[in-house]
C-alpha cells in the first residue's frame, strides 16, 4: 500500500547559470519558480494499480521521481508499506561503462538488495532479461530495448511492495513488452501496488482500477479509469478547437452507475434524441449477437454549419474501442446546416460482436480537413446508451471481439514418398 498526501514540488528556473551566482551575490531573485506539483494525494491498495495521465509537463515524472526517492518533495508525506522500485528514464541508476552483469550487482544494491540476495537472484535476473551473452558487454553497447530488459528485471526481482511503470516500457519489441505485462499482472495479483504512467490510454483501461487526471502539477479528475480518460480526451479536444467558442468538459455523474460520463461541448450544438432498434424498428435494450442494430440521432444546429459531420463510437465494458467513425472519415458528403435545422443520422449494421455490454457515444464536429482532423470540436457526448448482447446460439464458438466468420478449407492431400 502507498499512500500521498499534500505532495507540492517548485522548481527554481534560471535564464543562464550566471544567474545563479548573481542570486547569490546580490541577494536579488533571478529566477521564475515552475510549480511541478500541487497539493497531490491519493491512496493506493494492495493488489491495485493507479493510472496516471496527463499531457506532457503536467508532473507525472516529476511524481515518479518523488516516489522513487530520486527527489524529495518541498511539502508533504509519502508513506509505503515496503520496498518502491520501478522503471523510470532508462539508464538511472546505471553505469554505462560496465557490463550488464556487473550492473545487476550495481543497481540491486541502489535498491536494497544486498550481495547475497542478488547473488541468489542473478541467474533468475539474466534468464528473464533473455540477452545470452550481451550479458557480459558494456552497457553502453546495448540498444534501449536492450537496456529496458535489464531494468525491468532487475527492478521486478527485488520484490517490491510497489512497482513503478513510466513510458520506458514502450522501448522494448512487442514480445518482451508482453512478457512484462504478464509479470506486473502476476505481481498485482500477488498483492503488490502498481502506479502506471503511460500515453496508451487502452493499456490505462486495461490495467488500471482508478486513475487520476494531472494538469499543471494539480489532480484535476480522479475515479474510474475510463471516465478519466474521456476528460481527458475532451480535455485534448478543446485544445484542438479552432472554432471561436470554447469548447466545456463536464463531468455529469449517473445517478444509477455513479460514473462521471464526461461530456465536451461549444454549446453550438444540441442532441435532440438518441434510439437503439432492431431490424423491425423496435427500441431495444438488448439483441442476440450477429443480429442488425440501428442507431438513430438527431442532432439540431444553435448556429450555421458549413461543413457539420457526425460520429458514432462504440465501445465495451471497459471503454476499450470497438469501433469508430464518422461521416467525414466514411467520405459521406454532408449539407450545410442552418441555425435551427435539424439532422437526422441513421447508423445500420450487423452487430456480430461477442456477448456483453456496449455503449454508444456521439460527436459532431464542423469543417473536416486532412484525414481525420476537423478545425471545431462542436460535441462530444459518452456513453448515451448501452446495449446487452447475448451470444447467438447458431453462431460458432469463438473468443475475442467479434466473428470474423472464418471460411475454412480443409483437404486430404497425399504425401511425396
Amino acid at each position: 500500500m502507498i499512500k500521498v498526501s499534500g505532495v507540492s514540488k517548485t522548481f527554481k528556473s534560471y535564464h543562464s547559470p550566471a544567474d545563479r551566482l548573481k542570486e547569490k551575490i546580490f541577494r536579488k531573485k533571478y529566477h521564475r519558480e515552475i510549480t511541478a506539483l500541487q497539493n497531490v494525494s491519493f491512496e493506493v491498495k494492495e493488489g491495485k494499480t493507479l493510472g496516471v495521465v496527463g499531457q506532457n509537463g503536467a508532473g507525472k515524472s516529476t511524481l515518479l521521481k518523488i516516489l522513487s526517492g530520486v527527489l524529495l518533495p518541498d511539502e508533504g508525506s509519502i508513506k509505503v508499506d515496503g520496498k518502491i522500485t520501478g522503471l523510470l528514464e532508462l539508464g538511472t541508476g546505471f553505469d554505462h561503462e560496465l557490463t550488464g552483469l556487473e550492473n545487476i550487482f550495481m543497481n540491486g544494491t541502489f535498491l536494497g538488495m544486498d550481495k547475497d540476495e542478488i547473488e541468489r537472484k542473478k541467474d533468475d535476473i539474466i534468464n528473464f532479461t533473455e540477452l545470452g551473452e550481451f550479458i557480459y558487454d558494456p552497457i553502453k553497447t546495448y540498444s534501449s530495448g536492450m537496456l529496458m530488459r535489464l531494468a525491468f528485471s532487475i527492478a521486478m526481482h527485488a520484490e517490491p511492495k510497489c512497482f513503478l511503470v513510466d513510458e520506458a516500457l514502450s522501448v522494448g519489441d512487442a514480445y518482451f513488452q508482453q512478457k512484462c505485462m504478464r509479470k506486473i499482472l502476476e505481481f498485482k495479483n500477488d498483492g503488490g501496488s502498481i502506479i502506471f504512467v503511460s500515453h496508451d490510454m487502452n493499456a490505462v483501461k486495461t490495467i488500471c482500477d482508478s486513475a487520476i487526471l494531472l494538469d499543471h502539477g494539480h489532480i484535476i479528475s480522479s475515479g474510474d479509469p475510463k471516465d478519466i480518460i474521456d476528460y481527458y480526451h475532451g480535455i485534448i479536444l478543446s485544445k484542438s478547437h479552432m472554432g471561436n467558442t470554447e469548447v466545456i468538459v463536464n463531468e455529469v455523474i449517473d445517478d444509477h452507475t455513479g460514473h462521471k460520463n464526461p461530456s465536451a461541448s461549444t454549446g453550438e450544438v444540441k442532441l435532440l434524441s438518441f434510439k437503439v432498434l432492431n431490424s423491425k424498428n423496435e427500441e431495444i435494450l438488448h439483441i442476440e449477437s450477429e443480429q442488425v442494430v440501428k442507431v438513430i440521432y438527431q442532432v439540431k444546429a444553435l448556429k450555421e454549419l458549413s461543413d457539420p459531420h457526425f460520429g458514432l463510437h462504440v465501445r465495451n465494458n471497459l471503454g476499450l474501442s470497438v469501433f469508430e467513425t464518422n461521416t467525414y472519415c466514411s467520405g459521406i458528403k454532408t449539407f450545410t446546416l442552418k441555425k435551427g435545422q435539424v439532422a437526422e443520422l441513421t447508423w445500420e449494421f450487423l452487430f456480430s460482436l461477442s456477448a456483453g455490454d456496449y455503449s454508444f457515444s456521439v460527436g459532431v464536429a464542423n469543417k473536416g480537413y486532412g484525414r481525420d482532423a476537423f478545425e471545431e470540436y462542436l460535441l462530444m457526448a459518452h456513453d448515451i446508451e448501452v446495449l446487452k448482447v447475448i451470444p447467438n446460439s447458431n453462431a460458432i464458438v469463438y473468443s475475442g471481439v467479434f466473428n470474423m466468420k472464418p471460411k475454412i478449407k480443409i483437404q486430404e492431400r497425399l504425401g511425396k514418398e
